[in-house]
């Protein structure tokens, strides 16, 4: 039996132990250095928010490899469905609240596009699932 990890579980587990290296690979020295935070209760808040976020991801992760194990076709076009629903309103999200942001302008663009292309690869296994239902 071969066990496949998600990029969910490893990104996941980099931003808990690696925040700020994960920060600077997804924006850049000079905005990572603005997100960090300026004070020490700052840098503690957000290096707090930073690992919650990654053990929420990495926690998502988890639960997709759960859900690839169950054989039930129902559960996994909801799931899909669902899937599908976050990152397009992660999409929504970056373009509203992420576009506003100064330090945070440059990057939204890329990352939206990410989301949707995620969103598209649900769409692509609903799509696969369809098809091999009504064959």
């Amino acid at each position: 039996m071969q066990i496949q990890f998600s990029p969910s579980l490893i990104c996941g587990a980099l931003m808990v132990f690696y925040s700020k290296e994960i920060c600077v690979l997804g924006h850049g020295p000079k905005t990572a250095s603005k997100l960090q935070g300026s004070t020490p209760h700052d840098q503690l808040l957000i290096q707090t928010s930073d690992s919650f976020s990654g053990l929420l991801l990495f926690t998502i992760g988890f639960l997709v490899f759960m859900v690839a194990c169950v054989k039930d076709w129902e559960f996994q076009n909801f799931f899909a469905k669902g899937c599908v629903l976050l990152h397009i309103s992660m999409a929504v999200w970056r373009f509203y609240f992420e576009g506003k942001l100064e330090d945070l302008s440059h990057d939204w663009p890329r990352h939206a596009v990410g989301d949707i292309a995620l969103a598209i690869s649900w769409v692509f296994f609903l799509v696969y699932m369809w098809r091999e239902k009504y064959d």
